[in-house]
């Protein structure tokens, strides 16, 4: 029986065409996987949330330098601040998922939705490493009668709307805090809004307000030279930086259901950037932030060590945020309620 020509060339063409489709695949692997197998092979970006010489610009630019060693890469730090932090984070979010742009963030996107500033949240991205956790305390002027919460609040009670607390506005810290206190009942004070913790310690050293709850770092020098009194500790239980000073729970347990609490500095990149560059950044940043140096840094700063990513950071963001975002929406502080972005009660 002769050949069949069309045969042949049918089979020719059919291993041809079997050849080019399994080159074609492998071309598509390795062209998606490469970029995870030499990640990283440029300098990084890294966005930061804040403005120069503040808290969040100066946690980033400190952990920076013992992760670079480990990605044998420099992370080009930029500021990039505006819109509480929304700017930054509709910058980082709207990039390539692809591990070369990361978000320097604190804690102001998990309120956006709620204030009305941004549909964007941390949600939307994976928790390189939550480096640490800023410290909330309360304080007032020694000349004021108080010398611990209870005090403050038996106070409130006997003459309501006549002590004034120093505020940031709603959002702030001084604000949510109040709110904490509020959600005890009968906190009828009078607020003093400034334009940051700067003013209102000035208003609060020179008697025109009573007592404000600040975060530690920025009244720590004060409250070591006596000019200001901690009256407690927006924690669970006491720490090293404040000596006998309670926590809020000593007096109030019910506030533990609100923390921990406090402001807070990390990592992020887009949540849809490969595992491996994820697992890549996250070995590093967490050997980076073990650094005892680096260690020291975040104890000098007033700030209380985390070094958590994953699940372990998603969990303290989802509880973050659910306690904020309902602490500001009973104070009547929310654009939109939090069950609209799907934000359980605590």
């Amino acid at each position: 029986m002769k050949n069949d020509p069309m045969s042949k060339a049918s089979q020719i063409f059919w291993l041809m065409g079997t050849v080019i489709s399994i080159s074609a695949a492998l071309f598509v692997h390795f062209t998606a996987d490469a970029p995870t197998k030499g990640y990283p092979a440029r300098n990084i970006q890294g966005i930061i949330m804040w403005g120069a010489g503040g808290a969040t610009d100066t946690m980033s630019r400190a952990v920076t330098p013992y992760v670079e060693p480990l990605l044998k890469k420099e992370v080009i730090l930029i500021n990039r601040s505006g819109g509480a932090g929304a700017i930054s984070t509709k910058y980082v979010h709207n990039k390539k998922s692809d591990g070369y742009t990361l978000l320097y963030g604190a804690e102001n996107p998990q309120l956006h939705g709620v204030l009305g500033l941004s549909d964007i949240d941390y949600r939307e991205f994976y928790a390189v490493n939550v480096l640490a956790r800023g410290i909330s305390v309360i304080v007032s002027h020694p000349d004021r009668p108080w010398r611990n919460l209870k005090d403050l609040m038996e106070d409130v009670k006997a003459r309501p709307s006549e002590i004034k607390m120093g505020s940031t506005g709603p959002g702030g810290l001084p604000y949510v805090v109040g709110a904490m206190l509020g959600s005890q009942g009968e906190f009828e004070v009078t607020p003093v809004p400034f334009d940051g913790d700067g003013p209102a310690i000035t208003a609060l050293l020179g008697g025109h307000v009573d007592f404000l709850p600040s975060g530690f770092t920025a009244t720590a020098e004060h409250i070591r030279s006596g000019r200001l009194i901690a009256l407690a500790v927006v924690n669970d239980e006491e720490i090293a930086l404040l000596p006998g000073v309670p926590p809020i729970t000593q007096d109030y347990p019910a506030f533990s259901k609100f923390l921990p609490w406090g402001p807070f500095y990390g990592v992020f990149v887009n949540k849809d950037t490969p595992e491996a560059v994820k697992r890549r950044l996250t070995d590093a940043f967490y050997t980076g932030a073990s650094d005892p140096k680096f260690q020291k840094f975040v104890d000098d700063f007033g700030a209380i060590p985390m070094n958590v990513s994953g699940e372990e950071a998603d969990k303290f963001l989802d509880k973050w945020q659910s306690v904020t975002t309902w602490l500001l929406h009973d104070a009547g502080a929310t654009k939109s309620a939090p069950e609209q972005f799907g934000i359980p009660r605590p």
